[in-house]
């Protein structure tokens, strides 16, 4: 099956848009954790990925939020707190998480050179 091509000559690929939209090393983990564990404070979610960067971290956030996969609530408190969840569009996403951590699962503990 060949990828459709857009007016501009440009290849129109499902699956690059898909990439696109939530490829990366973290969003796709903090899309997991919101669908499976529900509501985050951003602290919560750093702890939860060892490695990010608050930059990182800050943008992979941004980035959902603005493509509307994510909600970001802000209460203004002392200290002012702030919450991640998931939005009915970012559910949508969870039949393709769920594979990718199935398949995951299976291989993850084959060693394959």
């Amino acid at each position: 099956m060949s990828a459709p091509i857009d007016k501009d000559g440009k290849l129109n690929c499902s699956i690059e848009y898909t990439l696109g939209k939530i490829g990366g090393k973290w969003k796709t983990v903090i899309l997991w954790h919101l669908g499976v564990d529900g509501t985050h404070r951003y602290n919560e979610l750093r702890r939860l990925l060892p490695g990010v960067s608050h930059k990182v971290m800050s943008q992979q956030l941004k980035e959902l939020e603005e493509d509307h996969f994510i909600n970001r609530v802000q209460y203004h408190t002392i200290p002012p707190k702030v919450e991640y969840s998931m939005t009915d569009l970012g559910k949508t996403l969870m039949p393709i998480l769920e594979q990718m951590h199935i398949w995951g699962t299976e291989h993850s503990s084959s060693s394959s050179s």
